[in-house]
């Protein structure tokens, strides 16, 4: 058994032993009618309970198919200790329930499995797994953010590998279109025109010329839509009244500019920094000291169009 099965066994077995705890001081369902004998049946349970985590854990691997893994950044971690806490609850409590069915039934005691026994049974779990899970977070606060660390610096490193050879190609590019006879290069533009110029419209006459790779961000503003890109060597900002999901299909055949906020779409290639702190990301932007926020339900998008 190497470090981390211990330590994994080490948690399982503290976490158990809180909620037996809990049992022994509560003791919901009528526990306390079993006097002394309580507490060998609280050692049975220990066991047992130990064993229905690493039940939870095999569905959450294999069912939900996340994998217990550190590579993952650590909003990963996050999402993942909360599914498993939401499926081991109810089958903790269904466990014992179950088990003390029996030694309660020979002593004439209400019985656990009834629906009334086994709600207060999870209700008491579910505090437990609360309580616990606030310790662990605050137990592995600084592994925590050390791996919040290193993801974000991964991902700033990537970046700025994935700008340098969008450079690359845009010259590229650029320098094919120049040894390009003129009549057969207008009709290979589309295909390799690296920084195309598009128009954006909207609902009315307004339309917004925009050099793709000059975008920053775009942002829903009420009825209307801010687009904002790089010209003339300063920040210029365009209202077109239109929604942001109408420019985000205008915009979907560039697979730098991505949605990252239900108010925002950004151009990672004009993204200076990627900044995280406790489970928050920024994305700061180049030419401006302006940061667009990124959403926890868009985290994982923008984390996998900066690593792809």
């Amino acid at each position: 058994m190497d470090e981390r099965q211990k330590e994994t066994l080490r948690v399982r077995l503290i976490s158990v032993a809180f909620a037996c705890l809990a049992l022994a001081i509560f003791q919901p369902m009528g526990l306390g009618e079993l006097g002394v004998m309580l507490y060998v049946h609280l050692l049975a349970i220990l066991m047992l309970g130990v064993v229905m985590c690493y039940v939870t854990e095999a569905l959450v691997k294999y069912i939900l198919r996340m994998p217990a893994t550190l590579d993952n950044g650590i909003n990963y971690i996050i999402r993942r200790n909360l599914r498993f806490q939401l499926i081991n609850t109810p089958l903790e409590a269904l466990l014992i329930c179950t088990y003390f069915h029996f030694p309660m039934s020979a002593i004439d005691a209400p019985d656990p499995l009834s629906p009334m026994g086994f709600l207060k049974t999870l209700l008491l779990l579910a505090f437990c797994s609360f309580a616990i899970g606030l310790y662990w977070r605050y137990k592995f606060r600084s592994r925590y953010l050390a791996l919040e660390l290193e993801e974000t610096k991964r991902l700033n490193e990537q970046l700025h590998t994935m700008q340098q050879q969008a450079e690359l190609r845009a010259k590229a590019a650029e320098a094919a279109n120049l040894a390009t006879p003129h009549e057969e290069s207008t009709q290979l533009a589309p295909l390799t025109q690296a920084t195309p110029t598009i128009i954006l419209t909207g609902t009315t006459s307004e339309t917004v010329t925009l050099k793709v790779a000059a975008l920053l961000y775009v942002e829903a503003v009420g009825n209307y839509t801010k687009v904002c890109q790089w010209r003339d060597d300063q920040v210029h900002c365009d209202m077109l009244r239109a929604t942001s999901r109408q420019i985000e299909e205008d915009l979907k055949a560039y697979p730098t500019i991505i949605r990252c906020h239900r108010a925002f779409l950004v151009n990672l290639r004009q993204v200076d920094r990627i900044v995280s702190h406790a489970g928050t990301m920024q994305l700061l932007l180049r030419h401006t000291n302006e940061s667009i926020p990124v959403s926890r339900s868009r985290m994982a998008a923008v984390k996998q169009a900066v690593l792809s």
